[in-house]
């Protein structure tokens, strides 16, 4: 991936790369299936044909949060920070607020209909 195709942008105006979210391969645990490396969309992954194994290639590209990798791992070679950092990091930068504004601010972009 070319840096003009990095997906790497401010999570709720945090500069993606102060917040350690990414996911690390357990070398002895992974397999080579290749399933995160064909699963995420935000193309964390690459793959080693030689040694047979994924490699975490742009961890920054990882969505804060996101872990359905590490979810589908059939030998559980993915792991990740503690979901306690992520709610540390919305207590401290008031983001459940800022959430919560950006919902009452913009309902016409995120309200469903009640049909």
């Amino acid at each position: 991936m070319s840096d003009s195709q990095t997906l790497v942008k401010p999570w709720h105006g945090i500069p993606r790369e102060e917040i350690h979210w990414n996911p690390t391969i357990v070398a002895e645990r992974c397999i080579g299936c290749g399933l995160c490396v064909t699963s995420c969309g935000r193309q964390v992954y690459g793959f080693d044909y030689e040694h047979n194994a994924a490699v975490v290639a742009n961890p920054l590209n990882c969505m804060v949060g996101c872990s359905t990798c590490a979810t589908i791992c059939p030998r559980e070679a993915i792991e990740f920070p503690s979901r306690g950092y992520i709610q540390q990091i919305i207590r401290d930068r008031k983001i459940l607020r800022e959430s919560k504004d950006k919902l009452r601010e913009n309902q016409a972009i995120y309200r469903i209909d009640q049909s």
